[in-house]
């Protein structure tokens, strides 16, 4: 069952989202801020995450940064009331694939749904370029663990570009596996 994490500080969002949510089959977590959503993002992995920009405290486009930044690579929507041009600017380029408009109808919701779990089903190219973005600087950080659990799950979704093999390649080698750093390096290299 994927897990969608609902944030909006909107009593009425939350509810209407989760009802809906829940009634196609997806588990659902609520946060009434981003406080609490970068709490439950720490705890346990979510496939969704629906996020309002507009909040108290953190405001959206900061819990996604904020994400982001721990490598969490989840499709995330965002919901608000006064989308503006500078704002979806900014968090597509924090990797945020679409906007919810506020009021929005179960149909509206239904078809994000389904577009997002398409796109992560079959990540495009700037997801994937993204992915690795995110890895490189895990590696860069020292995260071996999570650098390495982020690319086997690339792996698994798109086995054709050989900069994956190349990154294994790395992580093994600075954690001492050189066997298995030596198998993905030439795995990286029949591809070139």
């Amino acid at each position: 069952m994927k897990k969608v994490l609902v944030v909006d500080d909107t009593k009425n969002i939350r509810t209407l989202l989760g009802i809906y949510l829940k009634l196609n089959g997806f588990e659902v977590l609520m946060a009434t801020n981003g406080n609490e959503a970068l709490s439950i993002i720490d705890t346990q992995p979510v496939d969704l995450i629906f996020l309002d920009i507009k909040m108290p405290e953190i405001s959206g486009t900061e819990v996604l940064k904020r994400i982001r930044a721990k490598g969490i690579t989840a499709p995330v929507v965002i919901m608000t009331a006064f989308a503006t041009v500078k704002n979806a600017v900014d968090c597509t380029k924090l990797g945020a694939l679409t906007y919810l408009q506020k009021p929005f109808t179960t149909d509206k919701i239904k078809t994000i749904i389904d577009e997002t779990m398409t796109e992560k089903e079959v990540p495009n190219a700037r997801n994937i370029e993204y992915q690795l973005m995110i890895i490189k600087k895990l590696i860069a950080e020292n995260n071996l663990k999570k650098a390495l659990d982020t690319l086997k799950v690339v792996l698994s979704t798109d086995p054709n570009t050989p900069e994956i093999y190349e990154l294994i390649s790395i992580v093994y080698s600075r954690q001492g596996d050189l066997k298995k750093a030596e198998i993905f390096h030439n795995m990286a290299q029949q591809w070139k």
